[in-house]
Parts: structure tokens; sequence; C-alpha cells
């Protein structure tokens, strides 16, 4: 028997849902109603938001677009009963699920971030191919301050003091903010992100949590929700968590870097491997894909002034296409391990990009590869 939504919402006692899509920035937005209300709505046709809300900028503004319709028309919202989740942070019991995006004609609203990953997996599952993508993303915690204008500071953590040198892999660093990711790992856990290891990153208070391998809708969903849930739980901790890719100028970036690697659906074989465990002919290509046509989707994977702050060619932040074997300063690095798991990992997008674009990118490249 097929999951039903409805049954799902009464047997959790839900009493709002959050309907949710992904705009260009990759933030959430959409409308938060009644759980009797949202029924009702997929009982009369769906809900619906202006087509333009895809569009909108960081910053909240809309900008002259050839692709959004200038009148700012509705389109309508289909749930992905696969997205339902609970929102952890909320004292009542509350639903989150991740919406499609439809015209009135039915057609699927193709400039939604979405689905334009979704197109890209289909040229792979017309081939028989299923990409497996595993996301690490990076970021800061810092200071609360009601003024957005000043600069981020440092914040202390249990011992009372903020951190002055760099803590990479530090382990008590890292359990100075221990209550803030025993949330974030309970929050995810409740949410079904398969999150995976956390370690301290090279800055101050600069933290990086990696996704276990999965399917790549699946890995965009769970990165997508992952940056609210740590902003969320950051807040409860009276503190900010920032995904901005150079957030402070004497700090490293923030990266959101994409492992990739491609199996058979018929043998369920990583294509990137010979039976012998050599590199295969599809691996090279899928490398060279990426380095030809990455540079043309850097919008995607950099899309801020900012975000180009991060690339400095040092602090592991690779402003090159060059490959190579466990080398972090390369922009396509192969991390060693078993055959099996051979896989490239691009390190050129921020932190600050939209997951389900940055991976979009990054598979259309493979393919093209």
């Amino acid at each position: 028997m097929g999951f039903d939504m409805k049954e799902w919402l009464v047997d959790q006692n839900i009493t709002e849902v959050e309907c949710l899509v992904s705009d260009i920035s990759g933030i959430a937005r959409g409308k938060i109603l009644p759980v009797t209300k949202f029924i009702s709505a997929q009982q009369s046709g769906g809900l619906r938001l202006p087509e333009y809300v895809f569009g909108q900028s960081v910053t909240g503004e809309y900008y002259d677009s050839e692709v959004l319709d200038e009148i700012g028309r509705d389109v309508i919202l289909r749930p992905d009963i696969s997205t339902c989740r609970l929102v952890p942070w909320y004292d009542e019991p509350t639903a989150q699920i991740i919406h499609d995006a439809v015209h009135q004609d039915g057609a699927d609203v193709t400039f939604s971030s979405r689905a334009v990953l979704k197109s890209v997996l289909a040229l792979f599952d017309a081939a028989g191919l299923e990409p497996v993508i595993a996301p690490e993303l990076e970021f800061f915690l810092v200071k609360q301050s009601s003024d957005a204008n000043a600069p981020l500071i440092t914040p202390p953590g249990r011992s009372g003091r903020a951190e002055k040198a760099r803590q990479a892999y530090g382990i008590d660093a890292v359990n100075e903010f221990d209550p803030l990711f025993e949330d974030i790992y309970d929050h995810c856990d409740v949410q079904g992100l398969d999150i995976d290891t956390l370690s301290h990153e090279a800055g101050a208070a600069q933290m990086e949590i990696n996704f276990n391998h999965g399917h790549a809708l699946d890995l965009a969903d769970q990165a997508f929700l992952f940056k609210r849930t740590v902003r969320q739980a950051a807040i409860n901790h009276h503190l900010h968590a920032t995904f901005m890719a150079k957030p402070m100028q004497e700090q490293p970036g923030s990266a959101m870097h994409v492992h990739v690697s491609v199996k058979s659906k018929e043998s369920g074989k990583n294509i990137f491997s010979n039976d012998d465990g050599s590199e295969s002919d599809d691996f090279y290509h899928s490398v060279a894909g990426m380095q030809r046509y990455l540079s043309g989707a850097m919008a995607l994977m950099a899309p801020y002034v900012n975000s180009y702050r991060r690339r400095t060619g040092t602090e592991d932040s690779p402003a090159n296409l060059a490959w190579g074997m466990d080398n972090r300063t390369v922009g396509l690095r192969v991390p060693l391990g078993d055959p099996k798991n051979r896989r490239i990992e691009n390190r050129i997008p921020g932190a600050d990009a939209n997951p389900y674009l940055a991976i979009a990118a990054t598979l259309a490249a493979v393919w093209l590869g």
C-alpha cells in the first residue's frame, strides 16, 4: 500500500502545514496554513503561488526576466508526498512538504530549481543510469545582532570565550557548541536528513557537516532543508548560522562540495570503475565534461559577488578546474578509496549556492562528458 498523506497528517496530529518551494536562491518560500485548509486545497485543485516567486532574489527583489511572466500569473503547487516531514522546532505539531509546480495546463514549471534538477536526472534515467550524490556543507556560527549591516563576530562557546586561533578538526572547539549540535542532529533525525560526520573547519566557529550518499533529488531536498534546520537551531541557542561563501574577510570561505558517481541501474555497478578497479573511460569523460562545461555554470555555483571572494586559490578553495587524486588544491578532487566507490568531488560550489542548481550543474557537466 502506498503512502497516504492525509492519513499521515492525522496520525501525527498535525495542526499546520508548511508548503515549501525553493526560489532561485535556495530560500524556502511558500505558504503556511491549517491542516484542514491544506487538505481541502488538495481536493479543490491545489494551492497557488505567483510564478515570480521562483525568481525572487536573496534580498527579496524581483528582476526583469525573459522567462517569468510579467503579469505575475499563478502556478499550481503539487505536494511531493515523499517529502512529508515533521518540523521539529515548533511547539505545535507542524508538517513541511516540498512542492513541485505546474502551469494551469498541467505542464511543469521548468524554471523552478527542483524542476531543473529533475530534468537533468531524466537524461540519466533514460540511459539506464543513476547519479549518486553526497554533499558537504560548511557554515559559520556568529553572534546574534539586531543590525544586519554590522560586522559578524565569532561567538563565545560554553567556556565563555570566543575562538581566536584556528581550530581545524578541533574536537574541543566543536564541543564548545555541543548543545547546539545535539539539537541539529536530533532535528535532522526527526526529518530523515541523513547527515553523517561533523568536523570543525579552519575558520573560527566554522563547521562542516557531511551527508551520506544517495539519490540526487533526495539529497538536494535534504541540503535545502538542512540549511533551514541549522539556522533555526542556531536561533534557539541565541546564535546565527551563515552559509555565506565569505562572511568574514580574515576567515576562510565556506563551500558546498558535491561528491558524484554514477551507477548502472541494471547492474548497480559504479560506471567510473572497470572490473579490475582501474578508472573507466566514463570516469575520464565525466572529468573532461566537468572541466569543459562547469565554467559556464559559475552563476549556479557562485551566485553572488561575495561568492568570488572565497575564490582565492588558497585555503582549500581552488580557483581552477584541474583534477587530481586526493588533492584539495584542485577544483575536481578524486578521493582515495575502494574503486567500487570511486567518485569526483566538485569543490567549486560555495555554501551559498542553491543545492538544486549546483547539483544540476555538476550532473549536467558529467552527462555532457
